[in-house]
């Protein structure tokens, strides 16, 4: 029976793909991709000649019933622009429609940022809060940071550079000055990890540029206030 391959591709650094990734996006007939040029260059690298169509935010709507037919006759890969599909990227609506469709969903596991800065953030690792995006709206995005004030695990957030340096004022306003780690442009050429205080970081990142994942320690965390 065909089957939806949910397969992770490199966050930055094209040598992180795995070989059952590789594989797998040899194999299956179709390719639904977030960013169609970032799967093409992948594929290009490893000279996988799989056909690709477009799937992400403005075209998962038109294209879900396109996908779910295929998936009568082929086997599908379903990949983001960077790293595990359906962590706060398009996905999480074609593989809730195959599982009711009894159609077989396959992870095949490798880079999330998520992991990947949690674990070099030097915070502890046994317990943490994913968050995605935080609101773009200031009032919004404080929030829902007054509402994890009290949380004890450590938090993750994803954040763009244009509001990296508002986000980091919101969050010392509302959580504190804890310790953090501001992780950019994580396995690329430009990879940064920065941590400390909240405030030390709103001092470092003057002018932010690239994508980055932010660990922030919990409440009670030392460091934290």
């Amino acid at each position: 029976m065909p089957a939806l391959y949910v397969v992770a591709t490199p966050i930055g650094n094209l040598e992180d793909i795995s070989l059952r990734a590789s594989r797998c996006l040899r194999e299956v007939k179709l390719i639904a991709a977030e960013d169609t040029r970032t799967t093409r260059h992948l594929l290009r690298a490893y000279d996988i000649r799989t056909p690709v169509t477009s799937y992400h935010e403005h075209t998962k709507g038109s294209k879900l019933n396109y996908l779910l037919s295929r998936l009568e006759r082929d086997d599908i890969a379903l990949v983001s622009e960077a790293g595990t599909p359906a962590l706060s990227d398009p996905g999480y609506e074609l593989i809730t429609a195959a599982i009711a469709r009894g159609i077989p969903v396959v992870p095949i596991p490798g880079a999330s940022a998520i992991t990947t800065a949690l674990v070099v953030s030097g915070l502890p690792t046994d317990k943490f809060l994913y968050l995605g995006f935080l609101p773009r709206r200031q009032g919004q995005r404080r929030r829902v940071l007054n509402s994890i004030a009290d949380e004890a695990r450590t938090i993750v957030v994803f954040e763009a550079p244009h509001r990296l340096l508002e986000t980091l004022s919101d969050i010392q306003a509302t959580l504190g000055n804890r310790q953090l780690a501001v992780c950019r442009e994580l396995t690329k050429l430009y990879e940064e990890i920065f941590r400390g205080k909240v405030s030390e970081a709103r001092e470092h990142f003057t002018k932010p540029k690239g994508e980055f994942t932010l660990v922030i320690g919990g409440k009670g965390e030392e460091g934290a206030s």
